[in-house]
């Protein structure tokens, strides 16, 4: 690990202040720690934020508000996400171990690294850490690789399982910076790789997470997240899928659907909401429109079982979201 300093910010502003003239933020450093001490991130100063007032949980009226400094375990059992969002829940109970949850921030969670092994690799060429070297996965080891989304530069998936059931439930992000604060919803935080895979996210430099918002549905508890994976825990999906949908007598009057595991960001699906609408929850209607999840998939040659898995992963969701009372 290269030497850096670590200071703490006493306030929001100067944390900004700090990670404007090229600080790092660090909240409970799962992942940034790991990656500098392999060398694959190499700052030389590090803004502690754990001080600053953004661990709050609340509800506003039917909305679910998380602050970026809130961990993930607390966020999972809080009784505001049980009654309002459970599947947010879900999501973060699977997401990692406990001791992983227990340390993470939801807004360091958003914004993890890939899980690319040759991102890893400082012997190996990877576009994301050297931009123009080229992506080893591509020719290489890619059975947990994405099928959608992906370039001739990059087609790894992003990790977070909280961030698919966030996008699927339309849930938006405060944030702070040089330039004043603005609002977007989480589904614009990620960027597909193109031909600049090394730009992961769109916050501008400086700018730090502050809030997240989940907007209220009448229907959200009858919501799952489901998660394929090669072990049963403490490990990153093949496929996940966080379904949530609103019924009427059989009938899917809506639906609210995305996907980890299947694309280089977390992926709406919106084709497959449509053709689900006004649709009896049965497997064949579930089945047809799920088949539209992978219409201009592409996949490597270690990755093809997931044009397979992706459509049956989403039915389950459906299955299982359809069976909450």
């Amino acid at each position: 690990m290269i030497p850096f300093t670590i200071t703490q910010a006493p306030s929001t502003h100067e944390a900004i202040q700090a990670a404007a003239a090229g600080g790092r933020y660090i909240a409970g450093g799962t992942t940034l720690i790991d990656l500098m001490r392999e060398e694959v991130e190499r700052p030389d100063r590090l803004i502690d934020i754990n001080a600053l007032p953004l661990k709050h949980i609340r509800a506003e009226g039917p909305d679910l508000i998380i602050g970026a400094l809130a961990r993930m375990s607390e966020v999972a059992v809080h009784p505001d996400t049980r009654r309002l969002h459970p599947v947010i829940g879900e999501a973060l109970i699977e997401g990692a171990s406990p001791q992983l949850r227990n340390m993470a921030s939801m807004g360091g969670n958003l914004l993890q690294r890939v899980r690319c092994p040759y991102f890893r690799m400082l012997d190996a060429p990877c576009n994301k850490r050297i931009p123009g070297s080229g992506c080893s996965a591509i020719d290489g080891l890619n059975i947990g690789h994405a099928i959608l989304g992906t370039s001739d530069q990059c087609a790894a998936t992003h990790p977070s399982d909280v961030a698919v059931a966030l996008v699927a439930l339309e849930a938006t992000m405060r944030v702070q910076g040089p330039q004043g604060e603005r609002t977007f919803p989480v589904e614009e935080l990620y960027r597909l790789p193109g031909d600049t895979p090394h730009l992961e996210h769109t916050l501008l430099p400086g700018e730090l997470i502050v809030e997240i918002r989940v907007p209220g549905l009448s229907y959200s508890r009858r919501a799952r997240y489901l998660k394929v994976r090669d072990r049963a825990s403490y490990e990153f999906a093949l496929i996940a899928a966080a379904a949530v949908i609103d019924l009427d007598g059989g009938v899917i009057r809506e639906a609210r659907l995305a996907v980890g595991g299947a694309g280089t960001r977390p992926w709406r699906l919106r084709a497959v909401e449509q053709a689900l609408k006004g649709k009896r929850l049965e497997r064949a209607t579930l089945e047809a429109a799920a088949r539209t999840a992978v219409e201009g998939a592409r996949p490597l040659s270690g990755n093809q079982y997931k044009v397979e898995l992706l459509p049956r992963t989403i039915v389950r969701a459906l299955e299982l979201a359809g069976e909450i009372a």
